[in-house]
């Protein structure tokens, strides 16, 4: 969920985005979008959390992925967009998985999710940042 939602800050801090966003431009789906990342952030840190490569995690993934893939792109390159994205996320679910798996047998699951939840939100910061930048340069 952390794409949607750093969509959504962009969004509520009133910087357009290159790509059509369809539905993050309405109130709901903007606090709705950044509820449900903070959700995220607090949930991974519970032991019951599942694995982010379990059907629905990688489905919501390739959603959210797509979403912001495509909002992200230039216009008329939405699809492309969309595409690197998802083709990227999937495999660093595992990837992030892995390395998040280490981590925890050696700093334990609290401690490796915050670290974890830093480097993604400051990652997605960053790659809207540079996008909306870029795009309002124009």
């Amino acid at each position: 969920m952390t794409p949607m939602a750093a969509l959504a800050a962009a969004e509520l801090a009133h910087k357009p985005l290159p790509g059509r966003v369809f539905l993050l431009n309405r109130p709901l789906f903007k606090f709705g979008a950044l509820a449900m990342g903070i959700g995220e952030l607090l949930g991974d840190k519970m032991k019951t959390a599942p694995d982010r490569t379990v059907f629905l995690g990688l489905l919501a993934r390739v959603m959210s992925a797509g979403i912001a893939g495509a909002a992200l792109a230039p216009r008329g390159k939405e699809k492309l967009g969309a595409g690197l994205a998802v083709g990227t996320a999937v495999p660093l679910a595992y990837l992030t998985l892995s390395g998040r798996k280490k981590a925890m047998a050696r700093i334990g699951q609290t401690k490796s999710g915050l670290i974890e939840d830093a480097l993604i939100v400051g990652a997605g910061a960053l790659v809207v940042g540079l996008a909306v930048s870029r795009f309002n340069r124009r």
